[in-house]
Parts: structure tokens; sequence; C-alpha cells
């Protein structure tokens, strides 16, 4: 396990929760691979950039779990201000490369990341 992994994984998501974009643009690849509502992916900075900015989105860690550079973490989520409904408990994963995040996967579920990462409840980090 890396700590060093979690601490850049806590620190890219104290990043989003304060939108402090200089810190998170600092924290990820010039290549970053994104999530999207579709079935492409958007790469990079300007993306993210992008994304950071008007999302809104306010994400809260559960527990996490750490294997090789991959990060999973459990998550609540909770959409800008023109979001309906409850926040959205979901699972993100985290793909780690020398201290900077290369690529952000979002789940439904933690079994489903789980299912795409190869993590499991044994990889489970404890501080």
């Amino acid at each position: 396990m890396s700590t060093s992994e979690i601490a850049t994984v806590l620190a890219w998501h104290e990043a989003v929760n304060s939108n402090d974009i200089d810190t998170l643009l600092e924290l990820s690849s010039d290549d970053i691979v994104l999530p999207t509502d579709d079935d492409d992916a958007d790469q990079g900075l300007d993306e993210l950039r992008e994304w950071a900015t008007n999302s809104g989105v306010t994400l809260e860690p559960g527990r996490m779990f750490v294997h090789e550079g991959i990060v999973v973490v459990e998550e609540r989520s909770t959409w800008g201000a023109e979001a309906t409904g409850a926040p959205l408990d979901e699972a993100i994963a985290f793909r780690v490369v020398d201290d900077k995040v290369v690529m952000v996967v979002r789940h439904s579920s933690l079994a489903d990341a789980f299912e795409a990462t190869g993590l499991t409840e044994a990889d489970l980090y404890q501080a």
C-alpha cells in the first residue's frame, strides 16, 4: 500500500471541494483522462479545468482501497446547485502515477469499481 497514492487522492478531493483549480491541476497529469456522461472520455488539463469550474460537485470520500497505483474511493457526491435529488453514493477509481492523478473513472457502486479494477475488500487502506 502506498500512503503517497492515498495522499494524492485526498489532496485531489480537497482541491475539487474547495474549487482550488491551480492545486487540482498540479495534482493531475497533463493527459489526465476523465469520465463523461457519454461513452467517450475527456482528456487533458483544459478538460479538467472546465469540469472543475462548471460541475459544482462536492466529493465526500469514505473507505479507500489501494493497490499498485489504483485507488478506489467510496464516495458521496453532491452535484451543483442545479442538481436535484439526494447526494449520490458511488465509487470512483483513480490511477495515480508519480503522485499525479492520470485517470478518474466513476462507478455506480463499489462492486462495479472492484470488478473494473481487480481490487477487493482485502485492499482496504487503514491509516
